[in-house]
């Protein structure tokens, strides 16, 4: 299993990062063996398999059950577990508390955290005691009652300019990567360049060390998937043909046989 410092040399060394997200064993087990260097075990299994609209009401056992079951089934990959919303930020007590129990609970080898001017603090205090971060910028789903939406970020110049420093704080502050989510493609190759530790992007174009996708978009079991996605399967289609031919089978007496 990769360790972060291993991460950031494989960046540095030019070599594209992958991620994606995974919500239980079956699923992690299948992108450990594909060779996906980090596995993020993200809020967004509120939409992908939780059944919620938003990200907002996923707990902290939510999350704490399904890294657990990530962890179980993953050898090589590095985990990474979301923090999600209210879980930090009231204190910094309940935040360290929250983030140390996905890695001594849950086994997470690192957590996530939707970042702003507010988490800074909150990101250095947590690498002094052991616990990597993994920082989030742009498009941060927790805020989009506030932002209106899952509306693109940084298309001002004020707000790029906002993203830029606040990704140069974060990496200060001992983050070892920045996830930089649904921005324009320039000012994500601009945030490249400024950070020395590797920008994995999402709807951020080419120019960033690594990608990350939702798993149920990749594989194409998503009802619907956000534009900058794109589905290399179609699980869903393959779910429904063996569901139905299940329930043909049983109707028409094919299955099961006889044990005669």
């Amino acid at each position: 299993m990769p360790t972060v410092q291993e991460i950031r040399q494989a960046s540095a060394d030019g070599e594209p990062l992958t991620m994606l997200t995974a919500y239980d064993a079956p699923t992690a087990g299948i992108v450990d063996a594909a060779g996906i260097d980090v596995i993020l075990v993200g809020d967004s299994m509120g939409n992908a398999v939780l059944g919620y609209d938003s990200t907002l009401p996923v707990t902290m056992e939510d999350v704490a059950s399904h890294t657990a079951a990530v962890t179980r089934a993953t050898e090589e990959a590095l985990v990474v577990a979301d923090m999600p919303f209210l879980s930090y930020g009231t204190s910094e007590g309940d935040g360290i508390e929250n983030a140390g129990r996905l890695l001594k609970e849950a086994g997470a080898n690192a957590v996530k955290i939707e970042s702003g001017p507010h988490t800074v603090e909150l990101t250095e205090r947590l690498v002094q005691l052991g616990i990597p971060v993994m920082a989030h910028l742009g498009l941060t789903p927790q805020r989009l009652n506030q932002v209106g939406g899952y509306t693109r970020q940084g298309t001002t110049e004020s707000d790029a300019r906002e993203i830029r420093d606040l990704a140069r704080r974060h990496e200060e502050a001992g983050a070892f990567s920045l996830v930089l989510e649904h921005v324009p493609d320039d000012l994500a190759a601009d945030v490249t360049a400024d950070l020395d530790i590797p920008v994995i992007g999402i709807g951020a174009g080419p120019e960033t060390d690594g990608q990350v996708l939702v798993v149920t978009d990749v594989i194409g079991l998503s009802a619907s998937a956000p534009p900058f996605a794109e589905e290399f399967g179609d699980v869903r289609g393959e779910i429904e043909d063996a569901v139905t031919a299940y329930r043909e089978a049983v109707e028409d007496g094919a299955f099961p046989d006889s044990n005669d």
